[in-house]
């Protein structure tokens, strides 16, 4: 089990230089015009290291119908060998924390990580460490994000918060993490339920965020009483901040409700009757106190 760290790290030295090519349109429209079927595997393992040079590209066509399309539906048939997943994800790691002065790059490693995390859950093939650490740098990536536009007619999807919050989703999912790690999930994606100023969010960012909060609350690795403090620390009033306007109350009591109501929906219709039980008095009460 020692040997495949190692053989990893030699399969990624040798593709790296695929990562750093320019965004392969053209080759990915032909693919995409197949319906993602290739029948030169090197060629496709090629092809999804170069498309992550797409994800900061300003053409919204190449960023989301193309390199996103084409990974997703790749990770999600099992037709990228795990060098290639591992390579894609620590350049993606690498990118949540780029400069990215056009505001795409970030929100696309993170929307593409998602499927990354999503092939560990499924097939598991992350040490525990890079386990830590891919829930680390997600974690710290969504605390971070101070861009919250969404889409744009011209210029398509930038959308932090949310492609953050499914990644989290996917990490969630996993039954390979901790307490830890959920602590550090938890934390994140508090920070960006309702986030300090005037931007109320109006691309579901509230529904994206309450998604890997229902199903960890169905984890055992949390109890009733960390969920009562969670959400009390959530909705409770803001206080230390005079002179706050009048504009940042109505944001934070807007986006509050976009969180909490779609999440009060979910755990309402729930089968697992402990989940229910245990959080839906606490989403009444939060509800009550957002509307305060």
């Amino acid at each position: 089990m020692r040997l495949i760290p190692k053989l990893l790290i030699v399969a990624s030295a040798a593709i790296a230089p695929a990562l750093a090519a320019a965004c392969p349109a053209a080759a990915l429209r032909d693919a995409k015009a197949a319906k993602w079927e290739m029948t030169d595997d090197a060629r496709r393992q090629a092809l999804a290291l170069q498309s992550v040079a797409c994800l900061s590209a300003p053409d919204p066509v190449e960023r989301d119908e193309l390199a996103f399309e084409a990974l997703q539906a790749w990770m999600r048939s099992d037709k990228l060998t795990t060098a290639t997943v591992e390579s894609l994800r620590a350049a993606l790691t690498s990118q949540l924390s780029a400069p990215d002065a056009n505001g795409f790059g970030r929100p696309f490693a993170a929307l593409v990580l998602a499927d990354v995390a999503r092939v560990d859950r499924v097939k598991p093939y992350l040490a525990p460490g890079q386990r830590v650490q891919l829930v680390t740098a997600a974690a710290s990536y969504l605390r971070n994000v101070r861009d919250y536009r969404g889409f744009d007619e011209q210029q398509g999807w930038r959308h932090g918060v949310a492609h953050a919050a499914d990644l989290m989703l996917q990490l969630a999912l996993n039954p390979a993490l901790g307490r830890a790690e959920h602590d550090q999930m938890l934390a994140a994606i508090a920070s960006q339920v309702a986030p300090p100023g005037e931007h109320f969010y109006q691309y579901g960012e509230g529904e994206r965020l309450m998604a890997p909060i229902f199903y960890l609350s169905r984890r055992p690795t949390l109890q009733c009483s960390d969920w009562d403090a969670w959400f009390a620390a959530l909705a409770a009033p803001v206080t230390g901040q005079p002179g706050r306007s009048e504009q940042s109350k109505l944001a934070r009591r807007h986006n509050l409700n976009a969180f909490l109501q779609p999440l009060y929906v979910n755990i309402s219709e729930s089968k697992d009757e402990a989940q229910r039980n245990c959080i839906k008095p606490l989403l009444l009460r939060a509800l009550r106190q957002a509307a305060e």
